[in-house]
């Protein structure tokens, strides 16, 4: 079940990077933006409005909570992804560099979630940096001098953006549902996204229908695919495993944009891919070796901050 998870995880949040470029050839980024979001959040807040149960038990602080970090994962994110595309960035390129995120959350794990990075796990994210890596430079080169070099640092604007939303999420005690943190981030995001566009004069949609196809392709496939699935994946499986996944989106990527698009695919993008599987191997087996080798300790001997709570009645 991991694997079919994970493997539906890899495609779903790929076919962003595809949707984005299917968009960015028929609207501004404020205006793609706009429409994919503000339609969701309306049936979201109406379904919402039906089944109240999951809602139940939310604070005004976890409401805020969740507002956060559906501005930092959703919109924060998106929108560097969204503009770095428009900028001429290819969609195998965005996703390359998007690919760095594993290594950033991997080592930050320690010092602010106090989550044991294994060695393992650290070998495999550095191999995962090197396919990262190694395929950038063959799709930068590519590009030659048609894209400006400073469009290339925005996607690390959204990777950030991610990573910062991750953190913040795995550090949230009140248990939300994913279908409210859902609603919640999508309404955050259609807010946020409609000002943008009305306030740079792009609310207006286009008329042709590949607008609203490359729309309904983001809402179906990222959203509700990918989007869902990563915070599934995260709860189950913790920051690093599911991180790494991150390392097989760039690859991904460039094999279907290649297909779909034309972007160029050459000897330097499978040696990426290929140092990207191993990369997720590495660090699966290293975190199940470590979780083995490790001692299970009693209640008494483990820190204060990781002792169960008495339960309260």
């Amino acid at each position: 079940m991991n694997a079919l998870l994970s493997g539906a995880f890899v495609l779903c949040w790929s076919s962003g990077f595809i949707g984005a470029k299917l968009g960015a050839e028929t609207a501004a980024t404020p205006t793609l933006l706009m429409w994919r979001f503000l339609p969701l959040a309306v049936v979201l807040i109406a379904a919402a409005a039906v089944s109240r149960t999951a809602w139940r038990g939310l604070t005004l602080r976890g409401t805020g909570r969740q507002i956060a970090i559906g501005a930092l994962s959703q919109s924060g994110y998106l929108l560097s992804v969204y503009y770095a595309i428009e900028l001429g960035v290819s969609s195998g390129t965005t996703a390359l560099i998007d690919g760095v995120q594993p290594l950033v959350a991997g080592a930050l794990a320690g010092p602010l979630l106090r989550q044991y990075v294994s060695r393992g796990q650290w070998l495999g994210l550095w191999l995962g940096l090197s396919g990262v890596a190694t395929v950038t430079l063959a799709d930068a080169g590519a590009a030659g001098a048609q894209v400006a070099w400073w469009a290339y640092l925005v996607p690390f604007l959204g990777m950030l953006s991610l990573v910062a939303a991750t953190f913040l999420e795995s550090r949230t005690r009140e248990p939300v549902a994913p279908r409210v943190a859902l609603t919640i981030h999508c309404a955050t995001s259609a807010v946020l996204f409609s000002g943008l566009a009305l306030g740079v004069g792009a609310a207006t949609p286009p008329a042709g229908s590949s607008f609203w196809l490359a729309t309904a392709w983001l809402v179906v496939l990222p959203t509700f695919g990918g989007y869902g699935l990563y915070w599934l994946i995260l709860r189950r499986s913790g920051i690093t495993e599911v991180n790494t996944l991150m390392f097989l989106m760039a690859p991904v990527t460039a094999v279907w944009g290649a297909l779909m698009f034309g972007e160029p695919f050459g000897v330097q993008t499978t040696l990426g891919l290929a140092v990207g599987l191993v990369a997720v191997l590495v660090v699966r087996r290293g975190g199940g070796a470590d979780r083995r080798r490790r001692p299970v300790r009693s209640g008494a001997d483990r820190p204060a901050a990781e002792r169960p709570e008495p339960a309260r009645r």
